[in-house]
């Protein structure tokens, strides 16, 4: 079977992006229009944070399922996590890759909640062997869930490799890593001292 390479992130994190970002714009707007400088000077930090934060929880974060390696974009870092350091995917929260060293957890593939079993279709169930546990899925396994579609897909493609004893080669060194975002980290941290500078001044 070829692989197939694939993104999840969640849709509802870009539709509340741009609520957010209008939001903010007419924010930004009024102040302007009002012609008040001071509290364009003092409040309008705020707006741009706001949008800045948002873009940082629910628009960039994503999971790439790749040949190589799965790669887990969060707000603040990344994680590169090559197929043989995965020892368990779980979705009791989130899309969670468990390591020898780490727990890594993805932001943009939540757990649905208990109540996701009542709205269930015959399609959400067909999901790999290793996510069942006793015979049956948890809520966050269902192909309906982020955390399930994403799960899923990890985990169809981990077996294979498990069953061809691929999984047991060694992991090369710095294979498992992770980058920190530092212009994001940057940027919000410069906007929110610009923001309480405004507030105190």
């Amino acid at each position: 079977m070829r692989f197939q390479p694939a993104s999840f992130r969640p849709a509802f994190g870009r539709v509340l992006t741009i609520a957010v970002g209008i939001v903010a714009a007419l924010g930004l707007i009024g102040l302007v229009v009002g012609n008040d400088l001071e509290s364009l000077l003092r409040y309008g930090v705020w707006f741009v944070l706001l949008v800045v934060v948002t873009v940082a929880l629910y628009w960039t974060p994503r999971v790439d399922v790749l040949e190589h390696e799965v790669t887990v974009r969060n707000p603040l870092s990344t994680w590169h996590v090559p197929w043989p350091a995965i020892a368990r995917i779980d979705t009791k929260w989130a899309l969670t890759l468990y390591t020898s060293t780490v727990r890594i957890e993805a932001w943009a593939a939540p757990s649905s909640g208990r109540f996701t079993v009542f709205t269930l279709g015959p399609d959400d169930t067909k999901v790999s062997e290793s996510a069942r546990l006793a015979g049956s899925i948890r809520p966050g396994d269902t192909l309906s869930s982020e955390s399930g579609a994403a799960a899923n897909h990890i985990r169809r493609h981990w077996e294979l490799l498990r069953d061809d004893g691929l999984l047991d080669e060694p992991v090369a060194p710095g294979a498992l890593r992770r980058e920190w975002h530092p212009r994001t980290i940057a940027a919000l941290g410069a906007l929110a001292a610009l923001g309480v500078l405004g507030l105190v001044v």
